[in-house]
């Protein structure tokens, strides 16, 4: 590795040249990479509900609706806008009262509950359907609700989920700039305080946000990416590879007092040593991202490719554009040189082994209401719930409950064979299933003393659709609630054994099938991110009892961590539960890992079990703490700045992580290497030098 790093620094102002070059067609293609702001899109596309989505847009040519609420406006006013929204792009057609009874079905024959969806007498309020050509997530869709929104009056909303991504992409855009800007800014103060120049922060922070440039320009190559990933992504990267920068400057120091002033012949070892050291490290990282790669619910292939393609980046900006930034700045790096401010950490070292008994005991009692609180923080799949409540979409879904008790709307898709008899025998079932508003098909609404034949055929083109009919069922039921789950369940039941290949398509039973997938996918992505990390503990350091140890340490402050909202009475969003306990296992393993080698190699040295840990404790313990400062530092002021609950939580969550994870290795794992020493010396290699042997006091030379 030193060839490479003597390449990296006899080059390094064609590295500086190429690097800035790259950074243009790296952000042209970032600003061209579309963004999805739907995430039940991210469902597997075999399921029921996600065929029937598409048997809609292929057969029907809607692809989503919107229920608009309409305040204190007459008839011939709302047939008046009415014309003016059909006027909009991508609007397939507007539905409401007025427009049903204008079709020739004479208004005495119309069920009496379908005045009563469209129509709040009390309220002055009425009920339009407005149905889409495109997807909900569609740009063109968001766009349409948008403008629709601006046509009408102050006391009117569009509702409905196709608003809430039209808000959520808005929202989104205006945000993920900041919270960059929050990040590095926070980033940059830790670094001051924790590091001995004030230039060096702004080149580890110039350096990653290139990093994270190339990163983001190649995600092209994945067509699209979700607006979760987006916003984290930045944030992410700069918090799981500011490690990196920070070891190459300390082995550029080290290397520095080595070779004097022959800073050229520092920094090509200090590259040869980082690429050794930190290639080992990130591969815990990756495998933690590339542990999300196995969810049946794709947003998390989405997420981990992002972000373990984030870390490669990271890996090789910070042996090849940062070494070149410090040659070239070093003049500079030397006149803004400072005093670390951390104080010493010996202090703590020889706490934590003169009582680490006491601390052991600690952690098994606090472990106890760790787990209770793991297994019993509440989650929510409410995807417009929490929005903020400024926002028109979530107006417009109050509205909506308000004036008309609306919960979940859903349709069926059957057989258009089924006979009139059947589909109003189906349909009378499922009116009788508790909650249901309302349940109408086409042979419902005409009922049997009206024939077919006097339907207009435009209605009759909405409703049946070569070997499809449509029906319409909505709920009183919230959307993600267990009433609504359950609902589906039963109406689900009750259409199969009409037409087995019935299809309940619609928000609430996608959100079901959510978190049915997401549910699995948790006991998958656990299995699999603990699993690898085991593997690779294992590999690095041919031993059998170092595994169980650091993989349980960094569990133990996952439970603490996803412990706590059950005490806080915290509702986390259900993404939250599949991707923190591997993020923070993944970046924060290295914490434990690098103790370790500390450890590993004092006793090879020969030192006692006592010294060794002390030690080891003495000189990992700053890098431990400036590692998750500045991972807190990146991830922090964003969870408290970010108005969208799923990027604020994610964020807080793991801030929060980070900081437990540094308690439990500074305080945790030595404790445990005081314990099992003995089991880890004759179950591992590389501990036990030449003439060493193990004995209840350490190793001692014989």
């Amino acid at each position: 590795m030193i060839k490479f790093g003597k390449a990296v620094v006899k080059l390094r102002i064609p590295i500086l040249i190429i690097s800035l070059l790259l950074l243009i067609p790296s952000g042209i293609s970032y600003f061209n990479t579309k963004v999805n702001y739907d995430i039940l899109s991210y469902l597997p596309s075999q399921i029921d509900t996600m065929k029937g989505q598409d048997i809609l847009l292929d057969k029907f040519g809607t692809g989503a609706f919107s229920f608009v609420v309409l305040d204190g406006m007459e008839d011939k006013d709302i047939k008046d806008l009415a014309e003016d929204v059909k006027k909009v792009d991508h609007v397939k057609r507007v539905v409401w009262y007025g427009s049903i009874a204008d079709a020739s079905i004479p208004t005495e024959v119309l069920p009496s509950e379908v005045e009563s969806f469209f129509k709040n007498r009390e309220k002055n309020s009425q009920l339009m359907i407005v149905l889409y050509d495109k997807s909900m997530g569609d740009d063109v869709t968001m766009e349409a609700t948008d403008k629709i929104q601006g046509i009408l009056k102050k006391d009117c909303f569009v509702s409905g989920m196709s608003a809430v991504l039209r808000d959520t992409k808005q929202l989104s855009e205006k945000e993920v700039f900041a919270y960059v800007v929050i990040s590095a800014v926070l980033c940059f103060v830790v670094l001051s305080i924790t590091m001995d120049s004030f230039i060096i922060p702004i080149l580890f922070l110039f350096s990653i946000g290139m990093a994270v440039i190339y990163n983001l320009g190649t995600n092209f190559v994945q067509g699209q990416i979700s607006y979760i990933t987006q916003a984290l992504a930045a944030v992410l990267q700069l918090a799981v590879t500011m490690d990196y920068s920070i070891f190459l400057w300390h082995s550029y120091q080290e290397n520095q007092e080595r070779y004097g002033d022959d800073h050229n012949r520092a920094m090509a070892h200090a590259v040869s040593n980082t690429i050794t050291s930190v290639v080992g490290s990130s591969i815990t990282t990756v495998a933690g991202f590339v542990a999300l790669c196995f969810m049946s619910f794709t947003l998390g292939l989405d997420l981990g490719v992002v972000m373990a393609k984030g870390v490669v980046f990271g890996v090789l900006g910070c042996v090849t554009v940062l070494p070149s930034m410090i040659l070239v700045c070093d003049k500079l790096i030397e006149k803004t040189r400072h005093r670390v401010l951390l104080p010493d950490m010996g202090i703590i070292s020889d706490f934590v082994v003169k009582h680490f008994k006491a601390i052991l005991l600690a952690s098994l009692i606090i472990l106890i209401p760790s787990v209770w609180g793991y297994t019993h923080t509440d989650v929510y799949y409410d995807l417009a719930g929490t929005m903020p409540d400024s926002l028109m979409s979530k107006k417009g879904n109050n509205e909506l409950a308000k004036n008309f008790d609306m919960g979940a709307t859903s349709m069926i898709l059957t057989d258009s064979s089924l006979s009139p008899k059947e589909s109003r025998q189906m349909i009378k079932e499922i009116k009788d299933l508790k909650g249901v508003k309302l349940a109408v098909s086409l042979d419902s609404i005409a009922g049997p003393t009206v024939p077919e034949e006097v339907i207009p055929t435009e209605v009759k083109k909405e409703l049946k659709s070569g070997k499809y009919q449509l029906m319409l069922v909505t709920s009183e039921y919230k959307t993600a609630s267990d009433e609504v789950n359950a609902q589906c369940k039963s109406i689900e039941k009750i259409i199969k054994r009409y037409d087995k290949s019935a299809k309940l398509v619609g928000e609430a039973p996608c959100t079901k099938d959510l978190i049915n997938i997401t549910n699995d996918d948790f006991k998958r992505v656990s299995v699999v991110s603990i699993g690898a990390i085991f593997i690779i503990i294992l590999l690095v350091f041919k031993s059998i009892s170092l595994p169980f140890i650091l993989v349980a340490v960094i569990e133990f402050a996952i439970f603490i961590n996803m412990g706590i909202p059950a005490y806080t009475h915290t509702t986390l969003p259900f993404i939250a539960s599949i991707v923190i306990g591997t993020i923070q296992l993944g970046a924060t393993v290295d914490y434990a890992i690098l103790m370790t080698n500390k450890y590993k190699k004092n006793r090879y040295r020969g030192m006692s079990k006592r010294d060794s840990i002390n030690v080891a404790l003495e000189s990992a313990t700053q890098s431990i703490i400036v590692s998750a400062l500045t991972f807190f530092a990146a991830t922090f002021g964003v969870g408290m700045y970010s108005q969208i609950d799923m990027i604020g939580s994610l964020c807080s969550l793991l801030s929060r992580g980070a900081i437990i994870s540094m308690f439990v290795v500074i305080l945790v794992l030595p404790s445990m290497f005081m314990v099992f020493d003995r089991i880890i010396c004759s179950t591992s290699a590389g501990f036990k030098g030449e003439n060493f042997q193990v004995t209840d006091n350490g190793i001692n030379r014989e």
